[in-house]
Formats: structure tokens, C-alpha cells, sequence
């Protein structure tokens, strides 16, 4: 195990050194000049002494390459610049914001997993059901509608003519639920399709009818054996909306003011904060690595047919 993880590991570090060439790529062959950017955020009338002075300050003046390995190495110290809007370590502010997110995120996939694992499990054992259908009909509602119209369906129904839950902010478990569920619909939809079309799948294997005809009892055969294996590709669907719940709520942290990092990032692509942005991209790519590194760990746990080599064993 320890060997599968160091080689996973030493597979990342290409796999980001990419992701900070192609971010490093984009900023540079973008028509924004950094240095006007922070003079344009400061609210600093722009000469070409001060735009030459600020471009020597951030270090814009020096060869491509060697401005990529000094943000290599920056990078490396979680130090990503100074934003141009607040004048404070850009890592500072997503540190500060990014409780926030995790809390929202945290909760929508834990509301996601509570509701879909019965759900779509019930459904693939129990096909043609009533509560096949009402998955069915669940999932469809949850893939169709945007997540910006049920934020404010909800806010209407729950918040404004009921008056049971806070319209915006944080703080109580109160402020969390409207945002949570609104993230987590969609996820139901997903996992729940996946689940159900897994189960049946698997309910169709060898080893389920070997299982029946050695007369082990039908709840041992479905809770120990087909749920273990049919659960297998929702967390990797799991695993991929992740990192994209933790750096792509930004829809929702704007509708309920969430103060979040997604609606962070907002501000500073209005607002052509250069560092922010670079931090944003490079944050989400490094979660996005980690979550699917995690995923690949928990699946060789959970199914014994899946070697450590990623193949299947003999």
C-alpha cells in the first residue's frame, strides 16, 4: 500500500508542475497586464514610470522562465501574491474564506449521501416500484433544474412565506440547510442514477446467483456483497465533485451571501485580481488531484478485485 501511494504521489507532481505551466500560460497571454490591474484596483492614475516601477516590483520585466520557476518556488510556500484588491497575502484571505466553503460543501455531499444511498439502492433491488419511480422522477428534477432558480424557489417558499429559515449569511445550522440542500439536489440526481443502474448490474453477476444457491440469507447477499461493490462507481463520482463543491460553489455562495471562497473568486475576476486567480485555478486543480488520489485508495478498500496496479487480479 505504502509503495501504491508513494508512486500515485510522484504521478501527481507532473500532473500539477502542468496545471501551474498552463495557469502561468493564461495570465501571461491574457491582454491584462498584472501592473495595470493592481494600479486599476488601488484606484492609482497609471504612468509609465509607476507601471515600469510596479512591473519590476512583481518581478514582469525578467525572462518567462525565470519568472515561472520564481512562482514555482512561491507556490511551494503557499505564497501566491499579494491581492491587489485588499493589499493583504492572498493566502491569508482564502484561508480565512475557505471554512466556509469546506462547511458548505461538507454538508451538501453528506445530505447527497444520506439520501441517495437508500434511495438508489432500494430502487435498483426494487425495480418498477413506487420508489423506483419516485427516484426516477427525483433524479430528473434535480438534473434539470438550475442550481440559481431552486436557491431562490427555496428562499421564497422556506424563508420568505414560511419564515423558518435565514435568507442569507452564517452562523447556525439554520443558515446551512437552504444552501445545502440546493447543492446536494443535484447530486442525489447523479448518485442515485449511478447507484441504481450499478445494483442492477450487479444483480445480474455470477457471484450473486453462487451466493444464492449456497443459501445465504437475501439481506446478507444485498447489504454485504452487492451494495459493496455496486457503491463503487458513485464515490468515484463522489471523489470527482469534490473538488468541485470546494471550488465551484460559487453560484450558490452568491444567491445565499454565503462568504465563501467560490463568491471570493468572483470578485476578483470582476475586479482582474490577478494573484487570487491564479491561486483559485491552482487550488482547484490540487483538490481535484487529491480527491481522485482518494478515491483510488477507498476503491481498492471496498473492492477486493481491483489490484494496486489498477488493473483487475487474476
Amino acid at each position: 500500500m505504502g509503495t501504491y501511494i508513494l508512486k500515485r504521489i510522484m504521478a501527481i507532481i507532473p500532473i500539477f508542475l502542468l496545471a501551474t505551466l498552463l495557469t502561468f500560460g493564461m495570465i501571461h497571454l491574457s491582454p491584462v497586464d498584472p501592473a495595470e490591474a493592481y494600479l486599476s484596483a488601488a484606484h492609482i492614475q497609471s504612468t509609465d514610470e509607476i507601471l515600469a516601477q510596479k512591473r519590476h516590483e512583481f518581478g514582469l520585466d525578467q525572462p518567462l522562465h525565470v519568472q515561472y520557476v520564481n512562482s514555482i518556488i512561491k507556490i511551494c510556500q503557499f505564497d501566491f501574491g499579494i491581492s491587489y484588491l485588499s493589499n493583504k497575502p492572498v493566502w491569508e484571505e482564502v484561508t480565512y474564506r475557505m471554512p466556509a466553503t469546506i462547511q458548505l460543501a461538507l454538508g451538501s455531499i453528506l445530505l447527497a449521501i444520506l439520501v441517495s444511498v437508500p434511495l438508489g439502492f432500494l430502487a435498483g433491488i426494487k425495480k418498477n416500484s413506487g420508489i423506483d419511480h419516485f427516484s426516477r422522477l427525483l433524479s430528473f428534477f434535480g438534473a434539470s433544474i438550475p442550481s440559481f432558480w431552486l436557491g431562490y424557489l427555496l428562499i421564497f417558499f422556506f424563508s420568505v412565506k414560511l419564515d423558518l429559515f435565514p435568507v442569507e449569511g452564517i452562523g447556525t445550522w439554520q443558515h446551512l440547510v437552504l444552501p445545502s440542500v440546493t447543492l446536494a439536489l443535484p447530486l442525489i440526481a447523479l448518485y442515485t442514477r449511478l447507484l441504481r443502474a450499478s445494483v442492477l448490474e450487479n444483480l445480474q453477476e455470477p457471484y450473486v446467483l453462487f451466493a444464492r444457491t449456497r443459501g445465504i440469507h437475501e439481506k446478507v447477499i444485498m447489504g454485504k456483497h452487492v451494495l459493496r461493490i455496486a457503491i463503487s462507481p458513485m464515490i468515484t463520482g463522489l471523489g470527482m465533485n469534490l473538488g468541485k463543491l470546494l471550488t465551484g460553489t460559487i453560484i450558490v455562495e452568491a444567491v445565499f451571501s454565503w462568504p465563501g471562497f467560490g463568491r471570493y473568486f468572483i470578485e476578483a475576476i470582476f475586479n482582474r485580481d490577478v494573484p487570487v486567480i491564479q491561486c483559485y485555478v491552482l487550488l482547484a486543480a490540487g483538490l481535484f488531484i487529491f480527491s481522485n488520489l482518494i478515491v483510488d485508495l477507498i476503491q481498492m478498500c471496498i473492492d477486493p478485485r481491483i489490484s494496486r496496479k489498477g488493473g483487475q487480479r487474476q
